[in-house]
C-alpha cells in the first residue's frame, strides 16, 4: 500500500529518494529470505508481510497520490483533456466542449511537486532551466507541463488523455467523423501501401485519426513506431515503439532523426511517426521516395496545400543543405494522400476533406484532387452540425493498383468510387 499522509510528508519529500528507500527494502527481502522463510512460522499470524514493489509500481502510487485533486476528472470516460492552469484553475473538456471545475491543488508547491513527479516517471527533467517538458501519465495519457516564470500564473499542465479501449476506422464511424464508405476508402489506402499524411490543428484529433488507421495495417506486417512522447498504442502483435530522449548531464539527447536513421536499419515494413515536427521531415521524405512505401504520420495545418508547404518547410530545417525547389518536388513525389481533419464549433471532430496529391503543376506548384469533401447541412435541434463526406467524382489515382494487388474484394460500398472510368 501507499503510506498515509500521516508518514509521508508531502510533495516536498523526493520521490527519487522515496525510490531509493522502497529499492532497498526489495534488496532487503531477496537477501535476507533465508531468515524470512525461517521466522515466517511466527511472524505469519501476527499478519506481517512486505511484498516487494517494482519500480513502476512506485511510481503508480505516487503520481494518484499527487494527482489525486483531479482523479474524478482522470477516471470520467467522458473527459478528453484536463487544463491546469496553476494550482487553483482547472478546466476540463468533454464531447468537446471546456468545462470549468471546482477542484484545485492544495497550493503551488504541491502542484509543482507533482510536475516534477511526472517527469521522474519518464526520466525527464523540469525546472532548473529546463522550462517545459512533454510527458506521458502510466496510462498513456500525453502531458505538457510549463513552469515559471516562463508560465505566469504558475505551473501549468496539460493532459490529454489515453483512450484505453480498442480504435478503428469503425470508431470514427460511430463518432460521425467519417462515414462508412469512406472508412472503406481509407482502410484499403492503408492496405495498398499509400503514404498517408494526417493533417489539422491543435486538438483536432490527428492522433485518434493515426491511431484508427493504424489499425487497418494486416497483422503480418512489422511496424516501427516513433514518437516525441510515446502515446500510439497499435494493436498489431510486431509493433516496435521507439521514443526520443532529451538530452541531460552526461546522457546526449535522441531525436527523432536519430531513431528515423535506426528504424531503416529495423527491416521495416511499415513507419509511423506520430508528429513530423523538425528536420526529421526530410528523412521522412526521402524514405517514402526510395522504397519505404505505406508511411504514416500527421503534421499541423490548415489545409492539405498547407500541409506540404510545411512539410517542405520543416525539410528545410534539417542540417542539409538544400534547394527549396527539390525539397517541393521530393515532398509533392513522396505523399500521396492527405487527410484534412478539424473541430468545428460545435465541438465535433470531423474528417473535412480525403485528398490525393498528382505532383507538381508547370508552375511547379501542388496539385491536389479532393476525393471525398465534407458537406455541411445545417444544425440539429440541439445545435450539432449536420452534414457527411460526399465523393467529389474523382477517381482515386491509384485504383488500377488497388486491382494488381487483388484487393478488390475489399471494395463494395467504394465501387462507383474505383470504377474506370469511360
Amino acid at each position: 500500500m501507499f503510506p498515509s499522509q500521516r508518514s509521508f510528508r508531502g510533495p516536498r519529500d523526493s520521490l527519487s529518494s522515496l525510490i531509493r528507500c522502497i529499492e532497498g527494502l526489495n534488496r532487503l527481502f531477496y537477501a535476507g529470505r533465508k531468515i524470512w522463510f525461517r521466522w515466517k512460522c511466527i511472524l505469519g499470524p501476527l499478519g506481517i508481510r512486505y511484498l516487494p514493489m517494482k519500480r513502476k509500481e512506485i511510481y503508480d502510487e505516487t503520481l494518484k497520490y499527487f494527482l489525486h485533486p483531479i482523479a474524478e476528472m482522470l477516471d470520467d470516460p467522458e473527459v478528453s483533456e484536463i487544463l491546469i492552469n496553476g494550482f487553483d484553475t482547472i478546466f476540463f473538456e468533454k464531447a468537446g466542449r471546456l468545462h470549468r471545475s471546482d477542484c484545485s491543488f492544495p497550493d503551488e508547491k504541491f502542484l509543482t511537486a507533482a510536475a516534477t513527479n511526472i517527469a521522474e516517471y519518464v526520466d525527464r527533467k523540469i525546472g532548473d532551466g529546463q522550462h517545459s517538458m512533454d510527458a506521458r501519465l502510466p496510462d498513456g495519457s500525453r502531458v505538457h507541463v510549463i513552469v515559471p516564470p516562463s508560465s505566469r500564473q504558475g505551473t501549468c499542465i496539460s493532459i490529454r488523455k489515453f483512450r484505453k479501449s480498442s480504435f478503428n476506422l469503425q470508431t470514427l464511424v460511430e463518432w460521425n467523423s467519417i462515414n462508412e464508405e469512406v472508412a472503406e476508402f481509407l482502410g484499403l489506402s492503408v492496405l495498398a501501401h499509400r503514404n498517408v499524411v494526417i493533417s489539422g490543428g491543435t486538438g483536432t484529433g490527428k492522433t485518434s485519426l493515426l491511431n484508427a488507421l493504424s489499425a487497418a495495417i494486416p497483422e503480418h506486417e512489422r511496424i516501427i513506431v516513433i514518437e516525441d512522447s510515446s502515446e500510439l498504442q497499435l494493436q498489431q502483435p510486431h509493433t516496435v515503439y521507439l521514443e526520443a530522449q532529451p538530452g541531460s548531464k552526461g546522457k546526449n539527447a535522441v531525436t527523432i532523426r536519430d531513431l528515423f536513421v535506426d528504424s531503416l536499419r529495423m527491416r521495416p515494413d511499415r513507419i509511423v511517426v506520430g508528429e513530423v515536427r523538425r528536420g526529421e521531415a526530410l528523412d521522412l521524405i526521402q524514405s517514402m521516395i526510395s522504397g519505404h512505401e505505406g508511411a504514416l504520420t500527421t503534421v499541423h495545418a490548415n489545409t492539405p496545400r498547407d500541409a506540404a508547404v510545411r512539410l517542405e518547410t520543416l525539410c528545410m530545417l534539417s542540417d542539409v543543405s538544400l534547394p527549396v525547389h527539390v525539397a517541393r518536388v521530393q515532398v509533392g513525389s513522396a505523399i500521396q494522400m492527405v487527410i484534412q481533419i478539424a473541430r468545428l464549433n460545435d465541438g465535433s471532430r470531423r474528417v473535412m476533406t480525403v485528398s490525393e496529391c498528382h505532383g507538381l503543376d508547370d508552375n511547379q506548384d501542388y496539385i491536389f484532387h479532393d476525393i471525398y469533401r465534407f458537406v455541411g447541412g445545417g444544425r440539429d435541434a440541439e445545435g450539432r452540425i449536420q452534414g457527411e463526406l460526399a465523393w467529389t467524382g474523382h477517381r482515386p489515382h491509384f485504383a488500377d493498383h488497388l486491382f494488381q494487388l487483388g484487393l478488390d474484394d475489399g471494395v463494395n460500398l467504394t465501387k462507383r468510387v474505383f470504377a474506370e472510368t469511360s
